[in-house]
């Protein structure tokens, strides 16, 4: 693990130096707390630090203060090396954000024990936020899929439709549904369908850009948000992402199935402004369409009378196909 020690003292820096070094840290030495702040605040800075009290440029608790009000940044474990011992002068150094005291000269074996508590608690902070994302994650992603859920991607979806607007650009959306999917699970199990789902999930995000988004709708239904999309190009883009399911088998427990998608896209640009769940439901009638058409391949929604409707938060009847 790194540790940063800043001490304007060169004798005592590289005693520092050696006793850490022989205990297994990475340890870096600077001479001033100007230095010291700038190490602790990169992005792959030391998480430990032994800071001296008295220093050059900015003294010991003064780097405290400064790198607590830097939220955005890894927990750091900060340990004020000081001769001075009073008790207000304690509490001082504590209350700048310090989370140890160390009075000079200092036993060493003390030392590293102070160390290895803070290892602890930087250890405990670490689960803490894995624990944090973790329960992030599975708040906005599909389980099976890994996909963003129905939730998180409406949510994108209308952010998104938001900037395009204002910004003049296009939104292309994309809802896609496995052909005869019913009938996998029916007649090969629930088993072989998660499979297909989670593969079919895989090549739809390997056929759009990092910035777009793709998301689990329901059931096997998938909705594609192709961000500032050129609506020259969108229809080429559509038929490239249905492509990537039909043109490849996909290996399952029970061998290999050939499948295919239908797709309804719609282009924000061709329709003014309409809540996110009326552009949905249009979209979700060109998939139908495709449906009708023979299935495996793309049809296109088109306004009629593109008029501007006010916002509204009715929510969108979800149809099941098969």
């Amino acid at each position: 693990m790194k540790i940063l020690i800043a001490d304007d003292e060169a004798l005592s820096r590289r005693l520092l130096e050696r006793t850490l070094g022989r205990a297994g840290y990475h340890v870096i030495a600077v001479e001033n707390g100007k230095q010291a702040l700038e190490q602790l605040c990169k992005p792959e800075g030391p998480r430990l630090a032994l800071l001296d009290w008295v220093m050059p440029e900015l003294d010991g608790p003064g780097v405290c203060r400064a790198v607590r009000t830097r939220s955005e940044q890894t927990y750091v474990y900060m340990v004020l090396l000081t001769s001075k011992g009073s008790k207000e002068e304690t509490v001082l150094g504590l209350e700048s954000g310090a989370d140890d005291y160390l009075t000079k000269p200092f036993n060493a074996e003390e030392l590293r024990a102070r160390l290895r508590v803070g290892e602890r608690i930087l250890l405990l902070e670490d689960r803490l936020v894995e624990a944090r994302e973790n329960m992030r994650f599975r708040a906005t992603h599909d389980q099976l899929t890994s996909l963003l859920n129905r939730g998180a991607i409406m949510d994108l979806l209308t952010r998104e439709l938001h900037r395009s607007h204002r910004e003049q650009k296009s939104t292309a959306i994309l809802l896609g549904d496995v052909d005869h999917f019913k009938r996998i699970n029916d007649t090969l199990g629930h088993i072989v369908g998660d499979e297909v789902l989670v593969e079919i999930a895989s090549r739809l995000l390997a056929s759009v850009r990092s910035y777009d988004f793709v998301g689990r709708y329901g059931g096997e239904e998938f909705l594609v948000v192709l961000n500032n999309c050129d609506p020259a190009f969108a229809p080429g883009r559509a038929e490239e992402i249905r492509k990537s399911i039909s043109n490849q088998v996909i290996q399952t427990a029970k061998g290999p199935l050939t499948l295919t998608m239908s797709l309804g896209l719609l282009l924000s640009s061709e329709w003014r402004v309409k809540p996110v769940e009326e552009l949905l439901h249009e979209t979700d009638n060109a998939l139908y369409e495709a449906k009708a058409a023979g299935r495996d391949c793309l049809r296109m929604a088109k306004p009629s009378t593109p008029v501007e409707v006010a916002p509204t938060t009715s929510p969108e009847s979800a149809r099941l196909r098969h």
